[in-house]
């Protein structure tokens, strides 16, 4: 009878151990639990990254203003007639 209830109480520490650290055990899940927190964050802050560039590409679609005025910006574009001043801080 007490090895019986020695042998019942190993099986019943193994899986206890095997449930708490082993693979798929509450130790891991508690990890990817917080994993998967800060993946969801990070995909929220890069679809408002992707949000705010669909929006600047389609103003640059359909506003010809807004291609001219990056372009200024940019790439230093002047048109015919106009002149160039560049202010140089001191």
């Amino acid at each position: 009878m007490r090895a019986a209830v020695v042998i019942l109480a190993g099986l019943l520490l193994a899986l206890q151990y095997r449930l708490w650290f082993g693979d798929g055990g509450f130790v891991e899940n508690r990890r990817l639990q917080a994993r998967v927190g800060e993946l969801r964050s990070q995909v929220a802050e890069q679809e408002e990254g992707n949000r705010a560039l669909e929006a600047e590409v389609l103003d640059l679609k359909r506003n010809l203003a807004a291609v001219e005025e990056r372009a200024r910006r940019d790439l230093g574009m002047i048109r015919r007639g106009e002149i160039y001043v560049m202010v140089v801080p001191q």
